[in-house]
């Protein structure tokens, strides 16, 4: 039977690089694949970016509105493996619709994403809540802090000043400098003790 692979980590790991290779390794051998991401996600238009280079146009990009199982069943019948970038954007309802593609049409998917957002201390991402929930395999995507240590912490930062507050998705505007940087909790709490705004 197909799984629904979920693989986490904090920004900055090579999630959709690792997505692209898998993308690559399917159609190297003739086979395709559905690579799919939210629509939310405009920063690059319906491009997947890696921050080493490599790129790709994704097939689909959903909103919250779409079953991703009919999506698959009318667009992409003869797919073999469904790539999903930033799954945490998910709904849960889209999270079990991921989970009937494996057993109903025996195809593998593979999301994703980020485990939890930078505020760290509500709910997190419903749609990688789900996934964690109910995804075959888990794997985590590891990453290092500026320090050098193991980072687990999705850090957002406003003109290099730390926040715990603010929605999951931040336009930018041009007048203030959004970053995120990967954090240990170590440098995390060091950040919040310094330079945190609420």
């Amino acid at each position: 039977m197909a799984k629904l692979y979920f693989r986490y980590g904090a920004m900055g790991c090579g999630k959709t690089m690792q997505l692209l290779q898998v993308a690559f390794n399917y159609e190297e051998r003739g086979h395709k694949v559905c690579v799919m991401k939210p629509a939310t996600d405009t920063k690059n238009g319906d491009k997947l970016l890696t921050r080493i280079g490599p790129e790709r146009k994704t097939d689909f990009c959903f909103t919250r509105e779409d079953d991703l199982l009919l999506v698959v069943k009318k667009k992409f019948p003869k797919v073999v493996c469904v790539l999903v970038d930033e799954a945490q954007f998910l709904t849960p309802e889209q999270a079990d619709q991921l989970m009937r593609l494996t057993f109903e049409l025996n195809i593998p998917v593979m999301a994703y994403g980020l485990r939890i957002n930078f505020r760290q201390t509500d709910g997190g991402f419903e749609g990688a809540t789900r996934l964690l929930q109910i995804a075959h395999d888990i794997e985590e995507i590891k990453t290092i802090c500026e320090c050098g240590k193991k980072a687990t912490r999705n850090s957002r930062f406003l003109d290099d000043k730390l926040v715990v507050s603010g929605p999951d998705i931040l336009i930018d505007d041009g007048k203030t400098k959004i970053e995120y940087r990967a954090l240990c909790p170590a440098c995390y709490f060091k950040y919040l003790a310094k330079n945190s705004v609420k």
